[in-house]
């Protein structure tokens, strides 16, 4: 069974993708950058995008009945890799031992000029959901 996960704000919507899929107990979770309630980017520092990134992948993933804890994988795209000390430190702080399997890229652009960092990770759905 393949079903959308609807998760609010959804900034993505006219651009005809979903937030998340959940397929059976796995959640897959699209690219979550650091837009705020009205899809506009945070302002600020790498991380302050990297921690409103991660609390919209937090938002997308409880939408879908899953939490941080239960990440699978996750994939980290930044556009700097000198930030790499940043996202560990941000990696430190949404995620726990066991810390989930990660990629880390750079790449030379995201879909907003201002985007530094975008997350997608795919999770376990909780049992009861």
């Amino acid at each position: 069974m393949i079903a959308k996960v609807n998760a609010h704000p959804d900034p993505y919507a006219p651009y005809l993708l979903s937030q998340a899929i959940r397929v059976d107990r796995l959640l897959f979770v699209s690219g979550q950058a650091g837009y705020d309630a009205s899809g506009k980017i945070v302002p600020g520092d790498f991380l302050a995008q990297g921690r409103q990134a991660f609390a919209n992948l937090r938002r997308a993933l409880e939408a879908g009945g899953s939490s941080l804890d239960k990440v699978a994988k996750v994939t980290i795209f930044v556009t700097d890799m000198a930030d790499f000390k940043d996202v560990v430190a941000l990696r430190r702080e949404f995620f726990s031992e066991p810390y989930p399997a990660d990629t880390i890229a750079q790449v030379s652009a995201l879909y907003d000029p201002k985007v530094v960092i975008e997350i997608e990770a795919i999770a376990v759905v909780d049992e009861a959901r």
